[in-house]
């Protein structure tokens, strides 16, 4: 599963309306049930995100740890994923850093993206070079998962 920043956010804050969601796929991740995947950008988007507070800097050690654990795949921007995630905001027009967090999904053929962005929900999917992106909140595998129409 990919988590785009604003998830990592919702986790590392303990925001209310997202730390259930969150602690639920982090926990099963800490058990092997599957990796969780993200962009090198989001280590430092989850310290000033647009229209959120900067991260108190006390947070340092914590973020660090968060983005050692060993069930968080991360890849960088490579120009291979700069071009195609060009190509997600022409093509579908989100915006240049979600399309950096979408690109890398679709190069690593991970076809659950989780955020908590309204207008990357809105959108429900991504068809990125003929893989399709579904994007979501974060779920836990126990959930039931039904087919985006």
């Amino acid at each position: 599963m990919y988590w785009d920043a604003n998830v990592f956010l919702g986790l590392i804050n303990s925001e209310p309306d997202k730390i259930q969601e969150c602690e639920e796929v982090w926990s099963e991740a800490q058990t092997g049930q599957f990796q969780l995947v993200t962009s090198t950008l989001t280590v430092v988007e989850v310290i000033y995100m647009k229209g959120s507070p900067k991260l108190d800097p006390a947070k340092r050690p914590l973020v660090s740890k968060f983005f050692r654990a060993e069930w968080i795949t991360q890849r960088s921007v490579t120009r291979a994923i700069a071009e195609l995630a060009r190509d997600v905001v022409w093509d579908c027009g989100i915006m240049p850093k979600d399309a950096v967090h979408i690109a890398t999904a679709a190069m690593d053929r991970i076809s659950e993206f989780h955020t908590f962005d309204d207008g990357l929900l809105k959108q429900g999917a991504v068809v990125v070079a003929g893989f399709k992106v579904k994007v979501t909140r974060p779920r836990g595998s126990e959930q039931p998962r039904l087919p985006i129409v």
